[in-house]
């Protein structure tokens, strides 16, 4: 098996084997148990994340109770709001499955970067098209009810559907368990 980054930088731009070579010393890959915490709400994200294999969740615990925001999976990066702000995370990254993600860091992405330039241009289109993505997500969320929020994952993330918890996946909707079931039902019987 070849390095998965390095397959997944490919698709976007030419890496000599050299380049390749730089790439494969610097990344460090960890597997991660089903429920492991990579970033508790208060801890500051000292480390990137890009999920080889597994699926990662994003979740606020508010009043008690755990609120989904987002939920990662393979060949997706994590950029931590609290890595970029130097701030207490706001939230929780845990492992929904046994994951293996490559573990990056501000000083190894910064020489990663010098000693291969292209890829600065290449996380610059990457980092562009994760808030354009992420700014039509919340304003899909922002003005659609929760059928519509389901029929929307239905076409655009069906991998949600299939590997999502029911009670992870109504907490992502801002709905109930019920409430999911029902929407579920009634598009069914549609």
């Amino acid at each position: 098996m070849g390095n998965p980054i390095i397959d997944y930088i490919s698709q976007f731009i030419e890496l000599t084997e050299d380049e390749a070579g730089i790439i494969n010393k610097q990344n460090l890959f960890r597997q991660y148990r089903k429920n492991e915490v990579l970033l508790a709400e208060g801890s500051y994200a000292k480390d990137c994340y890009f999920i080889i294999k597994g699926c990662v969740r994003a979740y606020y615990i508010k009043d008690g109770e755990e609120r989904n925001t987002d939920f990662f999976f393979e060949n997706q990066t994590i950029r931590p709001v609290s890595y970029q702000t130097k701030q207490p995370s706001e939230y929780y990254l845990s492992c929904l499955e046994e994951c293996v993600i490559a573990i990056g860091d501000e000083a190894r992405n910064q020489k990663l970067v010098e000693q291969i330039p292209k890829l600065s241009a290449l996380i610059l289109k990457m980092s562009e098209e994760l808030i354009l993505q992420k700014q039509l997500e919340f304003d899909h969320f922002k003005n659609n009810n929760p059928e519509e929020r389901y029929i929307n994952l239905l076409e655009t993330r069906p991998e949600l559907l299939n590997r999502i918890p029911l009670y992870h996946l109504a907490s992502y909707l801002g709905i109930t368990q019920v409430s999911l079931s029902r929407i579920r039902g009634r598009i069914l019987n549609s």
